[in-house]
């Protein structure tokens, strides 16, 4: 058997990286077509949370369920892409409504919502 070498190892962690950045970026793609945002600003701001709530909750989920020898088959690794799209879209969700009850009806503004979490908190 031949020693592991250098383009051996580069190429999975290429493979690694192709299912990470497959996944989040379909999380991203589904969450813009799902629903168009209001401004650019609020696009901007839903896309970074999504790719890094995609990239973290995915490593989290991977790493909670003990899924780590799923790396060394590349079916594994077409299945960490879809962990990494689902972990993507609560983070795109909240985000979202973060966004609309930001601007609701009544205009909240920073320190109104502060007061209504130490109200909740302090129950």
């Amino acid at each position: 058997m031949s020693e592991p070498t250098t383009a051996g190892l580069a190429g999975i962690g290429l493979g690694k990286l192709l299912g990470i950045s497959v996944g989040a970026s379909a999380a991203a793609l589904v969450v813009m077509c799902l629903t168009e945002p209001q401004s650019r600003r609020e696009w901007v701001v839903a896309l970074v949370c999504t790719v890094f709530g995609s990239v973290c909750g995915g490593a989290f989920i991977i790493q909670w369920l003990g899924l780590q020898a799923w790396a060394d088959t590349v079916e594994g690794l077409m299945a960490f892409a879809g962990v990494y799209l689902t972990a993507g879209l609560p983070a795109w969700v909240l985000v979202r409504g973060a966004f609309a009850w930001f601007n609701g009806p009544d205009g909240r503004s920073l320190p109104a919502i502060l007061g209504l979490l130490l109200k909740v908190f302090q129950r």
